[in-house]
């Protein structure tokens, strides 16, 4: 009896063990697959921001090119997507050469297993690329756009991403930036600053005498649908950055991007009411922007009150640098690109040398961080802006990559697809600004005429 007793307690003794080694067996697939899922949700989300792209390009420029920017931004996440399997995801996350360029994993060879992290960071590669499309609206040719998309997102975006986020000497030495305040937004807004400074302004922004003319989007309802898409997307963009569905760090991070966003907007409003005695409905739509590309750097190393400081800051940056770009140093950014992400990238990816709770400046005295963080943010610069230049000095041997001042005039939804966005052109006749005598008006009055069947050309499609 006591020979049967003992038997009993030492089996009852292993049980839990072999319940909790089955379980878990049973429970590390579970984890991998609602990784997988967070991840690939995060991926969803970051797709969809592409809309929210096209809808504030499109709302803050001409009816006459609304089709344009469409295909622009469809076309910009079909090419990155293509190109990013290809050669992209290689040069970022194969095997280092030096701490600087990836060598291995193109055509994702012998990557099978990383496909889903594939797909979250083609996302990225295109939302990169896609920046540069709102700073050069309206005076790009289509072609030449898309060449520099292939620059950008097969080669300059990928070495960018392999310094920090693969195995590159950025990241060796310690610089942080979460989910790509410089690797995403810095890179594609100085590429988008290059272009713009080689293509020039849009016909009529600026006049004689210093005179900065306002070009007015023309469906700003459609800009802040667009925002609203992006700041929802961005939950993705910072959430899903986390690449697993860790329930600690995930509220965190959506706090401080939900904080930062509010934050920017707030100051970005208050302040154009203080500057300006109206609160600027355009400055306040990228307000959010500002304050949630300025977050996207240390959104999971600061406080939520770091945050908000980070947001509030990045607000009156957004203001004050539009005005500077605009009116002083005569940059014509027709949706504030390169404000936004660039500007503000920088100030988002200095922030953490600052404000993240280990190694800021703010808590621990010490500033290596911040000199790792300064050190990141001028490599990104100098590197973007070299191979920026030297594929556009490749891409205009063939020739121009700006349209012929007709087609500025008449709209690029005609000279570059043969249609147009809305199913009437009155509302060029008040964006021409510079027309000089009937070379405008009389452009427009041969296209209206193309129908001679129509009772009314003004109110039939080109």
């Amino acid at each position: 009896m006591i020979k049967r007793i003992l038997t009993i307690m030492i089996g009852l003794f292993f049980i839990p063990t072999v319940s909790f080694a089955a379980t878990s067996q049973e429970v590390a697939p579970l984890i991998d697959s609602i990784d997988m899922v967070w991840m690939m949700l995060g991926a969803f989300l970051v797709f969809f921001m592409h809309a929210g792209f096209a809808m504030v390009e499109t709302g803050f420029t001409r009816s006459k090119n609304a089709l344009n920017i469409l295909m622009k931004n469809m076309m910009t996440i079909a090419i990155a997507s293509v190109l990013y399997f290809l050669i992209g995801f290689g040069l970022m996350f194969g095997n280092t050469l030096g701490g600087f360029v990836g060598t291995s994993g193109f055509f994702l060879q012998g990557q099978v297993d990383q496909i889903g992290f594939f797909v979250f960071q083609a996302m990225f590669a295109a939302t990169c690329a896609t920046i540069i499309s709102g700073a050069v609206a309206e005076r790009i040719k289509l072609s030449s756009y898309l060449l520099l998309t292939i620059f950008m997102t097969g080669l300059i975006y990928p070495i960018v991403g392999h310094w920090i986020w693969g195995d590159g000497w950025l990241a060796s030495l310690g610089f942080v930036d979460f989910a790509g305040s410089s690797v995403v937004h810095l890179t594609g807004a100085v590429g988008g600053l290059i272009t713009v400074l080689v293509l020039g302004p849009r016909i009529g922004k600026y006049g004689k005498n210093n005179k900065v003319n306002v070009i007015p989007g023309h469906n700003i309802p459609i800009g802040a649908l667009g925002v609203f898409i992006l700041w929802f997307g961005w939950f993705g963009f910072n959430g899903g950055s986390t690449l697993a569905a860790d329930p600690t760090l995930i509220p965190s991070v959506i706090a401080t991007t939900l904080l930062a966003a509010s934050a920017g907007i707030v100051a970005s409003g208050l302040y154009s009411y203080v500057k300006f005695k109206r609160i600027d409905a355009t400055l306040t739509l990228n307000g959010a922007l500002a304050g949630l590309v300025g977050i996207t750097a240390g959104t999971a190393d600061v406080t939520p009150f770091g945050a908000i400081i980070i947001g509030l800051i990045a607000g009156v940056i957004l203001v004050e640098a539009v005005q500077l770009l605009d009116r002083v140093l005569k940059i014509d950014d027709p949706v504030g690109a390169i404000t936004v992400h660039g500007i503000c990238g920088i100030w988002g990816t200095i922030a953490v040398g600052l404000f993240a709770v280990e190694g800021g400046l703010f808590y621990t005295g010490s500033v290596e961080l911040l000199g790792i963080q300064a050190l990141g943010v001028l490599s990104v610069v100098l590197w973007t802006s070299l191979a920026t230049g030297l594929a556009l000095f490749i891409v205009t041997r063939a020739g121009s990559i700006r349209v012929s001042r007709e087609d500025e005039i008449a709209g690029l939804d005609f000279s570059e697809h043969g249609s147009s966005a809305y199913e009437s052109t009155n509302s060029i006749y008040n964006e021409n600004l510079d027309t000089r005598g009937e070379f405008g008006v009389g452009l427009l009055k041969r296209l209206d005429s193309l129908d001679q069947k129509a009772p009314d050309s003004r109110e039939q499609p080109l």
